[in-house]
């Protein structure tokens, strides 16, 4: 057993079923020149079920303690069945992009069952007809609790699934043989969060003196800059994606090119790529709000998760370890290099703050609330956040790098990779940013009834996107 940290834990308590908590992605194969052998429902359910024991989070399912008294547990499940968590399904025609982007919202806006492993695996077929994809493709859309991933050990999961060539790659042996973990009782959960609240105070002391060590250097030397930047955060408007969230979802992708996306970066000294997809992300705000009469003269606010792992921390054994970095984006900035320089101020602001505090700490804290007062703030949270006057911030963008070399699944290579995000009450609209070979793919999810015409919101991402290109173009000529 292995008990879940408050963060991850965090993401059970705010789950409903209107706000399921799972990450995702859908990830197209051109298999049109892959051996069909390897392409059946046993040839996956084998390659997939050889790998099962590179990551930890594929059989361990989640115990909730009673009363929610302390964190939940996770177990090694003894009824873990392979082929309930992959699954086939076609394409409805006309098996266009349209009906793509439906279906994967469809699954996705279902809750995953508690009871179980928390992942899915679904093979899409039927892709004929998806402009600029190959006859013979086929999708694969996968669902992971966040309580089990974050982005960087999501990304890590995924590769392992995959080769690095049409051929397979041998897979290590375990070193030791599975075995599953008899179910705990009420009891010796109980028992285990008594154990826990009597160590309790000794963990936060232990804590406390790392933190002051760590803090001995000039606090000030660091929170002034960041200070200086916060006037955009005193005032954050209230947007139409910060209000009550329903369970139906809407998708949509612009894939841009990396190596443009680092041309225009060179606008703005010390500005990175992800200062860039801020900006994007920022310029189609502000088109789609400009066009339903909602831009306000304050600029947005997004929160950025930010990856804390130290060498010390292995992806491969899941769960999260992020930070957030919350960014004025600039959104009432109508020059597009203006919006990427103001940008980039603010996340270089917010970068010295998490210095200065230490960000891998910052995660830590929530391990000293109590289990069942997290649970219920949680619960209170999900409830009221919608009407909240102000909200702490209006939408999220995360930007998980994934790798530049060909992927192949199944023997099949991987054309392109689609994000796939957790939208809360009050919190409507997330940005889910990931690259591979060159092409980086800027996603959203959202409610249908805050976004009911995705496609002119993905021309609103396609039109800042060349804003800013044409911008950068025109700074090279001067």
């Amino acid at each position: 057993m292995q008990q879940l940290s408050a963060q991850d834990a965090s993401f059970l308590y705010l789950e409903s079923s209107a706000t399921p908590m799972h990450v995702g992605s859908i990830s197209i194969y051109d298999g049109s020149d892959t051996d069909d052998s390897r392409l059946t429902e046993e040839a996956i359910l084998r390659s997939v079920g050889d790998r099962l024991h590179l990551a930890v989070t594929t059989r361990r399912r989640c115990i909730r303690v009673p009363l929610d008294a302390d964190y939940p547990y996770w177990i090694e499940d003894a009824d873990f069945d392979l082929e309930y968590h992959i699954r086939r399904v076609a394409l409805p025609k006309p098996a266009d992009w349209a009906e793509l982007k439906k279906l994967s919202a469809r699954i996705f806006s279902r809750p995953l069952d508690m009871n179980k492993p928390l992942w899915e695996f679904y093979i899409i077929e039927g892709l004929d007809h998806l402009e600029g994809i190959p006859r013979g493709s086929f999708a694969l859309l996968s669902k992971t609790h966040h309580a089990a991933i974050d982005g960087a050990s999501g990304m890590h999961f995924f590769e392992l699934m995959h080769d690095l060539a049409p051929q397979p790659t041998p897979v290590p042996m375990p070193q030791t043989p599975w075995r599953p973990d008899p179910m705990p009782t009420a009891g010796e959960l109980l028992f285990r969060t008594g154990i826990n609240n009597f160590q309790q105070p000794l963990r936060i002391a232990q804590a406390w003196a790392r933190q002051f060590k760590q803090n001995t250097q000039s606090f000030e030397s660091f929170t002034a800059p960041w200070l200086a930047s916060r006037r955009e955060l005193n005032h954050i408007p209230k947007t139409r994606f910060n209000g009550k969230v329903t369970s139906h979802r809407v998708l949509g992708t612009v894939a841009v090119s990396l190596k443009k996306v680092r041309k225009i970066r060179k606008m703005v000294a010390g500005a990175t790529v992800n200062d860039v997809v801020l900006a994007i992300c920022s310029g189609a705000l502000r088109s789609y709000l400009d066009s339903k009469n909602e831009l306000s003269k304050d600029s947005l606010v997004a929160m950025a998760p930010v990856n804390v792992r130290t060498d010390e921390d292995s992806t491969s054994q899941g769960g999260n370890k992020v930070s957030a970095l919350f960014v004025a984006i600039a959104t009432n900035e109508e020059s597009p290099r203006q919006r990427l320089l103001k940008i980039h101020e603010e996340t270089a602001a917010s970068k010295l703050m998490q210095k200065a505090i230490g960000a891998a700490a910052m995660t830590n804290y929530g391990d000293f609330v109590p289990a069942f007062t997290a649970a219920l703030a949680s619960r209170l949270m999900a409830q009221t956040a919608a009407n909240a006057p102000t909200p702490p911030f209006n939408v999220s963008i995360t930007n998980v790098p994934g790798p530049q070399i060909p992927l192949y699944f199944c023997g099949a290579p991987m054309v392109s990779t689609i994000g796939i995000g957790p939208i809360t009450q009050g919190m409507g609209l997330i940005f889910p940013v990931m690259s591979y070979c060159g092409k980086l793919s800027i996603s959203f999810t959202s409610c249908r009834e805050m976004i009911p015409d995705p496609d002119f919101f993905e021309s609103c991402i396609e039109s800042a996107y060349k804003e800013l290109l044409d911008e950068a173009k025109d700074k090279q000529n001067e």
